[in-house]
């Protein structure tokens, strides 16, 4: 009990020995499968969004990323997609978790991971709060980054010029772009997003991968 204790926020614990009291009261014994998954639910769901996974030279299997979040200590891992899309589960705060799952990343892979996380209320928003419509011949993208990113790529992207129909907007501090499809990467705001000052900061997904993140949680 006290390795427990000692692995979990002592909200949780306080949680979970309310749970054990009502059980041991009631005369109830769990198999450990069952004990594990009261325990689980008490922890908060999130995705680490990885920058850079599959391009130009980072090649990782998305299953050996998710071996590695394991062996850090998370738990129900699975990935979305092969772009760097992590579900998991933890009791630990994001500013720890950022630091231990980059260690572990750089340490496995031999490269300076850089990722961002974000919990499953997070992203249930980011997803409702697109400003941009779907439209058949256009895409949605979604910018996470460090602070205060979304007003660099806002600036960056009013002084570009733009395609026909392509918009950006920050709402909530996530940066949103629409840009017709076959021109994310040559318009002037994608060939910018290729800049290593800027690339150094952020990571974009199409809107889609959200949603497919959202029915996986």
């Amino acid at each position: 009990m006290l390795r427990l204790r000692s692995a979990l926020h002592f909200s949780v614990f306080k949680q979970l020995v309310l749970s054990l009291s009502h059980l041991a009261e009631s005369k109830c014994f769990l198999p450990i499968e069952k004990f594990i998954i009261i325990i689980q639910s008490f922890m908060k769901k999130y995705c680490a969004f990885l920058r850079g996974v599959n391009v130009k030279g980072t090649n990782m299997k998305m299953a050996d990323v998710c071996k590695v979040f394991s062996d850090a200590g998370m738990q129900n891992v699975s990935s979305v997609l092969a772009s760097g899309n992590i579900l998991f589960q933890s009791d630990k705060n994001v500013e720890d978790l950022k630091k231990i799952l980059e260690k572990a990343m750089s340490d496995h892979f031999s490269y300076e991971a850089f990722l961002f996380i974000k919990n499953e209320n997070e992203i249930n928003e980011i997803f409702k709060n697109d400003p941009f419509p779907a439209q058949e011949n256009f895409h949605n993208y979604v910018f996470l980054g460090s602070e205060k990113v979304e007003e660099i790529l806002l600036d960056e992207f009013e002084k570009a010029a733009k395609e026909e129909g392509e918009q950006g907007k920050i709402v909530n501090n996530i940066f949103y772009w629409q840009v017709p499809k076959g021109q994310t990467l040559d318009s002037t705001f994608g060939k910018i997003l290729g800049r290593k000052s800027l690339k150094d900061k952020m990571t974009s997904r199409n809107v889609n991968t959200f949603d497919k993140i959202i029915k996986k949680f």
